[in-house]
């Protein structure tokens, strides 16, 4: 039968120069042992022995089969009476400084699949199918990180049954195919051999086919799958992946409450103790108030608080954040083991366990009257997080605000309290204001801590006097008059008052603003006259509207100054005549509609001064006349010609009379051009033609009557 023999496990080598006489490892690899009627339980079977060079510091032990186990001495002992264990059995050892495999081989015993995989936990990709068949295989182990010299043999495949000059043929992953040329194998004796440095955390397992076949190629027999596994050596620190690491705690928090978790990753075979992490803290900064402020689980990374409620005041401590050197090491948590580290920060988070306090208890400010803004920056004092709602301030003015006359505002960068006068305050009517003020924080405070009297504060404001000015009443002023009343008519007369009236100040008026310059006012009694004509159509006067501004002055030092405004409204008389527009019309010479120009009419006035408007012909008294005007609505008429007249400009007197009482009229000349309108072009140009004035045409008309009746 062909047997494969595996690889003796090479054997990690972690000697010094001292121990070079001293082979790590098994000091016998293969053990043949022969298949009894039963294992009997606890009776010994045979002592392995092992050595790291070191001094066989606490070693490990571990059988393929779950049904024995090897004593600290090493003496191979079975857990229960049983009977078929399979071909074989391997039995792995380590130490921090070494590990080995040594093969026990069952004379006698049947094929058990599977106990192999079971102690390095592999699962079998190509399980070997149950048939009869020369070629049964079991799996290769190879250790990696394998120094020189390479290429060196791991396993040998025996076929007594092998046809003459038929050879071993190795396929696979590692072979033929990516990553290529790492094992291979002597067709003629059937050593397989490594080439290279192995590295589990690249390929684990290799799956590789072993054949025979004949001279030509051919095979006789196979692929049988071989499976080479790569044993972890602790080649792998553990690291830290997902930083930054921060995490939040509230102050005053229960002893054993969790801050956070920190988890580290190691390359390494998770199924070995290359990979079995354990945590601890290495350094906490500031060590105060004590050295040892948390704790973090060893195995699961969640790091707790140790210390008492009272132990963790933001407010008492030297500094709310810490930060912590956390080590992870493999090996769980050996000596031997490989370490990585990270930084955790803690930050101490602040809760409202502190109310704001008034610096005094009374405030004093001073305001001059009529004036607004800030008048004082009222202080607390809070000892929570300045940058939460826990130490951030909101003041209430809770008495002596009747009028509404303050509001308080925090700044925001000093948590101060602005009061501010927001409607201006009259000393003579009160010179002294008592406020009531309190202060709470933005955010509620814990249950056992409640505001007291220092959350409150009295602000004492004293109003300063000063000289203002006088106040006109009404203001505006209003007053209707007729435009066109003669110069120098009263208007009214003005009163103003000074708001000061403990200081008996007298007042003077003057005029301030009079843009058409109508107006002019006692500088004594304030009685407002007219020096000019009131004209409705100025344009100083909007809507029928005039507005004039005056002064009223009073004799404090320095005086002050009052301004009232006064409108007058005026009153429309039919005093602007009418107006016609357009006031030039063209029409062709042979035109066969004598529609001339529709006129319209527009009046300065108001209504009923204005439309309708009556439209006339000045001085057309002869009999046959030439010209018509009819009235189309109150506010337009149509020029038209009884008759075609020759290329010329002609002077039409129009006269437009408006609706007022008495009427007014106004007469204007409506030029009138006769043009030549011949293929499509107008000629207006009057240069050449005779032009007629109006008795000329009438004359001209009455001598072609004349030839008409010859």
């Amino acid at each position: 039968s062909l047997f494969l023999w595996g690889c003796s496990l090479c054997v990690l080598l972690l000697t010094s120069a001292e121990d070079l006489d001293c082979t790590p490892g098994f000091q016998q690899k293969v053990f043949h042992i022969n298949q009894p009627a039963e294992f009997i339980e606890d009776q010994s079977i045979l002592n392995l022995t092992f050595s790291d060079c070191k001094g066989n510091d606490k070693p490990r032990y571990e059988v393929s089969s779950p049904y024995f186990k090897v004593n600290s001495d090493g003496g191979l002992v079975a857990l229960r009476n049983i009977t078929a264990v399979g071909k074989t059995l391997f039995v792995h050892a380590r130490t921090p400084h070494a590990e080995d495999m040594a093969e026990l081989v069952i004379v006698g015993g049947r094929d058990i699949q599977g106990s192999l995989q079971d102690i390095f936990k592999f699962a079998r990709t190509s399980p070997v199918p149950r048939q009869k068949r020369s070629i049964v295989v079991s799996p290769i182990l190879i250790p990696e990180n394998q120094r020189q010299p390479f290429p060196r043999d791991v396993g040998k495949v025996v076929d007594s049954d092998r046809p003459e000059r038929s050879k071993f043929r190795l396929t696979g992953k590692g072979v033929d195919q990516e990553p290529k040329g790492i094992f291979r194998i002597n067709e003629n004796t059937g050593s397989v051999s490594v080439t290279r440095t192995l590295d589990r955390e690249v390929i684990a397992v290799y799956q590789l086919f072993v054949e025979t076949t004949d001279v030509n190629g051919k095979t006789l027999e196979g692929p049988v799958p071989l499976e080479v596994i790569v044993i972890d050596q602790n080649d792998n620190r553990p690291i830290f992946r997902e930083g930054p690491y921060i995490g939040h705690v509230m102050e005053g928090s229960p002893t054993g409450t969790t801050v956070m978790r920190m988890t580290a990753f190691d390359a390494d075979d998770p199924a070995t103790d290359n990979a079995l992490l354990r945590y601890n803290i290495r350094q906490q900064t500031p060590d105060k108030p004590s050295p040892n402020m948390f704790y973090i689980d060893p195995e699961k990374g969640d790091i707790v608080t140790v210390v008492s409620p009272a132990l963790l005041d933001r407010e008492t401590l030297e500094n709310p954040k810490y930060e912590l050197i956390i080590e992870a090491q493999d090996m769980a948590g050996l000596d031997v083991g490989l370490t990585g580290t990270a930084t955790a920060t803690i930050m101490i988070d602040d809760k409202n366990d502190h109310s704001p306090k008034f610096t005094k208890k009374e405030f004093q400010a001073t305001v001059e009257e009529g004036a607004v803004g800030v008048i004082v920056n009222l202080t607390v004092e809070d000892k929570d997080d300045p940058t939460t709602g826990a130490w951030r301030a909101a003041y209430t003015i809770i008495n002596g605000n009747p009028g509404q006359s303050f509001e308080i505002h925090t700044n925001p960068q000093t948590n101060e309290g602005m009061l501010s006068v927001v409607k201006p305050l009259d000393y003579e009517i009160s010179a002294f204001h008592t406020l009531l003020i309190k202060v709470e924080n933005e955010d509620p405070l814990v249950p056992d801590v409640s505001y007291g009297p220092s959350s409150t504060a009295t602000v004492h404001i004293t109003v300063l006097d000063v000289n203002e000015g006088p106040v006109f009443y009404p203001d505006p002023m209003m007053v209707t008059r007729q435009e066109n009343i003669s110069v120098g008519s009263v208007l009214l007369t003005v009163n103003a008052t000074d708001p000061d009236s403990l200081q008996h100040q007298t007042i003077r008026y003057s005029v301030y603003k009079d843009p058409a310059g109508w107006l002019n006012i006692n500088p004594i009694n304030g009685t407002v006259d007219t020096t000019a004509v009131l004209d409705r159509e100025s344009p100083f006067v909007d809507n029928s509207v005039y507005t004039a501004l005056f002064l009223a002055i009073d004799s404090g030092n320095p005086p002050a100054t009052g301004t009232g405004t006064l409108l007058i409204t005026l009153e429309d008389v039919n005093d602007n005549a009418p107006f016609i527009y357009p006031t030039v019309a063209e029409v062709c010479d042979d035109a066969k509609n004598l529609s001339v120009v529709i006129l319209g009419a527009s009046d300065k006035d108001l209504h009923p001064n204005t439309d309708p408007f009556k439209f006339e012909i000045h001085k057309q008294a002869v009999p046959d006349k030439v010209w018509k005007i009819s009235k189309i609505n109150n506010t337009h008429a149509l020029v038209s010609l009884l008759q075609n007249l020759n290329k010329a400009n002609y002077n039409l007197p129009i006269m437009v009379t408006d609706s007022g009482k008495p009427p007014m009229t106004n007469i204007t000349d409506l030029r009138v051009q006769v043009c030549s309108c011949r293929n499509s072009k107008v000629d207006c140009n009057a240069a050449g033609a005779l032009r007629f004035s109006l008795p000329s045409l009438l004359l001209l008309s009455l001598f072609s009557l004349a030839c008409k009746l010859a």
